[in-house]
C-alpha cells in the first residue's frame, strides 16, 4: 500500500527541486558522513553513499571535494539530524526529516509552517505506528544496459530486497531499512552504478482528503520543503481521481 501511493504521489506531485536546494542537502550529508567517517569514501560508506548520490544529481566534482575538504579541515558547522512529526489539516500525517545546525531555530520554523497553515506539530514519534523507513536505489535504464533484466531482479531479492519496480526509466529497488549497507554491497557486487540510495519513510495508512484539504497540506509541504534545513517531508494523505484533476488545473 504505502509504495504504490509513494509511487502515485511522485507522479502527481513530483516537483523539480531547484539545484541549489539539493546541492545544500548534499553538502550537509557529506559534511555529516566526513565528521562521522572521515575523509576516504573508501573507508567511509556514509561519504561513499553522499559522493555516488552527488554524481547522480550532476553536483560538479570541484563542488564535492571543496564540501569533503571543508568538513575534514573543521570549517563546516555541525549538523544534527532531527525530525518533526504533525498533523496537517483533514488528520493527514506530516513526517519531517532535517539536518540542522541550529535546531532552536529549526523547530521554531516547523512550527511556525504547521500553525501558518491550520495544523499542529506533535512530539516526537507520534507518527511512528504510521510510516515505515525504506532504503530505496534508483538505477537508469542506461546502468543496465545488457543485462537481462529478469535475472538481475532476482539477483536482488535474493540478495534482500523486498521489491523491485521497473519503468522506461530503470529500476527502483525496496529494501528493510536495516539491509541499507547490505543492499548497497551487493549492488556493488553486481557492477551495478546507482544514481542515487537513499532511506525514507512510506505511509502504511493512509488519510482520505477532499481538494480543500488537499491545497492545505500541499500549501504546508511546499513550505516545509523551502526551508534549508530540511531534507524531505514526507505525508500520508490519499486523492480520488476527482480531487487529483482538480490539482493538476492549479
Amino acid at each position: 500500500m504505502g509504495r504504490i501511493f509513494e509511487k502515485r504521489k511522485h507522479k502527481i506531485f513530483a516537483r523539480n527541486a531547484k539545484l541549489s536546494k539539493l546541492f545544500t542537502r548534499i553538502g550537509k550529508e557529506i559534511a555529516m558522513a566526513v565528521k562521522a567517517g572521515g575523509p576516504n569514501p573508501e573507508a567511509n560508506s556514509r561519504l561513499k553513499v553522499a559522493i555516488q548520490n552527488a554524481r547522480g544529481m550532476n553536483m560538479p566534482k570541484d563542488n564535492v571535494d571543496r564540501a569533503i575538504k571543508k568538513a575534514a579541515g573543521g570549517e563546516e558547522a555541525d549538523y544534527h539530524e532531527v525530525t518533526y512529526e504533525g498533523y496537517a489539516p483533514g488528520g493527514v500525517a506530516v513526517f519531517v526529516d532535517a539536518a540542522t545546525n541550529n535546531v532552536n531555530r529549526t523547530v521554531g520554523n516547523v512550527r511556525s509552517y504547521y500553525s501558518k497553515c491550520g495544523g499542529n506539530l506533535g512530539t516526537s514519534g507520534s507518527l511512528g505506528h504510521m510510516f515505515e523507513r525504506k532504503a530505496e536505489f534508483v538505477i537508469d535504464i542506461a546502468a543496465l544496459k545488457g543485462r537481462d533484466l529478469d535475472e538481475f531482479e532476482m539477483e536482488v531479492i535474493d540478495g534482500g530486497a523486498d521489491d523491485v519496480v521497473r519503468d522506461e526509466d530503470g529500476l527502483v529497488i525496496y529494501a528493510p531499512f536495516q539491509s541499507f549497507g547490505q543492499m548497497q554491497q551487493k549492488l556493488e557486487a553486481l557492477g551495478v552504478e546507482v544514481k542515487s540510495s537513499e532511506l525514507k519513510r512510506f505511509p502504511l495508512v493512509t488519510t482520505p482528503a477532499d481538494i480543500e484539504t488537499a491545497r492545505a497540506v500541499l500549501k504546508l509541504v511546499d513550505m516545509l520543503e523551502e526551508d534549508d534545513d530540511v531534507n524531505a517531508v514526507y505525508h500520508n494523505m490519499d486523492l480520488t481521481e476527482e480531487v487529483e484533476a482538480e490539482l493538476e488545473k492549479g
